[in-house]
């Protein structure tokens, strides 16, 4: 929002006697209008955004975290929003300044880790996650991302680890196994991510992204038709179409560029 400056009139009094000059009364100028100040949305319009796409999100959340540093939740937000638009530098630093006023907030700590892992520069989200860890042991979420940093970062053995502790607090959690799906994708091994898959997209809470990562595995393993059924029911037609030409240039190969896979980073 652009603030507004007062224009203050300059009024010029011409004053004119028939005999002697008269001198006019002094005129006061109308008093400066302070800049508005902007204020924080209410709940309900908090709420409203949470709703919208990315962009409407990150543009409400930046201005909020704006108009109050300290408000972390803003923080946070616009740190997620930046990343789903795929500005991942910008989201690593939003989820930064949380962390200076609040050294101790998991949110933001958790945020900063999937954004380091987005722009592909896990090794500086892990020292975030492993505080998130450390603070809420019992939540999944930290373990999870764990596992894709130390994946990201050649540490498989940690990543397995990481991961099979992640499931032991929340079996069968289908963004878990999404994670681990998606390191064997970067990999070279979508082999063995369609049965962790498979067994996500059957899970009552598989997100859409679920389903599309099976069919991209599904797509790069050759089996095109099973993956074609998947983006049609899923996906616009136009969007099914390019997502469909992806796969036929790339079918067999087995293996995906690491940008397309980490994009679809699980675990939110």
């Amino acid at each position: 929002m652009s603030r507004t400056t007062a224009r203050i009139a300059t009024i010029g009094l011409l004053l004119a006697g028939l005999a002697t000059p008269a001198l006019a009364d002094p005129v006061t100028a109308p008093p400066t209008q302070a800049p508005a100040t902007r204020q924080p949305a209410t709940a309900d319009v908090r709420a409203a955004y949470d709703r919208t796409d990315a962009l409407s999100r990150q543009i409400f959340w930046t201005e909020q975290a704006e108009i109050n540093p300290m408000d972390p939740v803003a923080g946070v937000k616009a740190a997620q929003a930046l990343r789903e638009l795929g500005r991942f530098d910008q989201a690593a630093e939003m989820a930064g300044k949380v962390l200076v006023v609040q050294p101790a907030n998991v949110e933001a700590m958790l945020e900063a880790g999937r954004a380091h892992i987005a722009r592909g520069q896990a090794f500086y989200g892990i020292a975030a996650l492993e505080g998130a860890r450390n603070a809420r042991p019992d939540d999944w979420r930290a373990w999870s991302l764990l596992g894709a940093a130390y994946e990201q970062v050649r540490r498989a053995d940690d990543a397995r680890a990481a991961w099979a502790q992640a499931l032991v607090l929340s079996p069968d959690n289908p963004d878990v196994l999404t994670n681990m799906a998606i390191s064997a994708m970067t990999r070279g091994d979508a082999g063995s991510a369609e049965p962790l898959l498979r067994r996500a997209a059957a899970q009552p809470g598989a997100s859409l992204k679920v389903r599309l990562n099976l069919a991209m595995v599904l797509g790069l393993t050759g089996n095109l038709g099973e993956a074609e059924q998947i983006l049609r029911r899923d996906l616009p037609p136009e969007a099914a179409d390019r997502n469909l030409a992806w796969l036929q240039a790339r079918a067999g190969g087995g293996a995906v560029d690491q940008a397309r896979t980490w994009n679809s980073l699980q675990g939110s």
